[in-house]
């Protein structure tokens, strides 16, 4: 970094911005990459599905809203968590060369749709699987979270 430094300062200075826009254009093809970003109602549908899932999940063990009062921001956060690794999953999948989204047209705009089902379905059942496969030590912690809450409260009561 220090050698590329001093070569500028004993240059000319830095090429104009066209110049340097024309450097970076001529290596377009392999360093400008377009990449896929769900939003609005997609995100929403994601973090809903979470939701439903990690309840249903949940209530397998035995383990409900009624039971445990904090559980509600344990699964919103649980779910937007997992909405965050498939949406991850899916831009990192799917990251297109300017030469790509150039020739794009027709028949293989629709071969990117299945691409991105098959993705989604992946990400979605990887992020499920990890969930699942996590929630064997969710009994303790919630019961860890409980004892906390039981703490904090008796302490407030014998402050009064």
């Amino acid at each position: 970094m220090a050698a590329v430094w001093d070569e500028q300062k004993g240059g000319e200075g830095p090429a104009p911005a066209a110049t340097l826009a024309s450097q970076i254009l001529a290596r377009a093809d392999r360093d400008v990459t377009f990449v896929m970003r769900l939003v609005g109602e997609s995100q929403s549908s994601l973090v809903r599905h979470f939701i439903m899932f990690i309840e249903t999940e949940l209530a397998k063990r035995g383990m409900s809203y009624s039971v445990h009062p904090l559980l509600r921001p344990f699964v919103e956060t649980h779910a937007r968590e997992l909405s965050d690794f498939v949406l991850q999953g899916i831009g990192l999948r799917h990251q297109f060369g300017l030469q790509t989204i150039e020739t794009m047209a027709g028949d293989p705009a629709r071969l990117l749709r299945v691409d991105l089902w098959d993705s989604l379905q992946s990400h979605v059942n990887d992020a499920q699987q990890h969930f699942v496969s996590d929630a064997r030590g969710l009994q303790r912690i919630l019961d860890q979270i409980e004892s906390s809450a039981r703490v904090s409260i008796r302490k407030s009561l014998s402050k009064c």
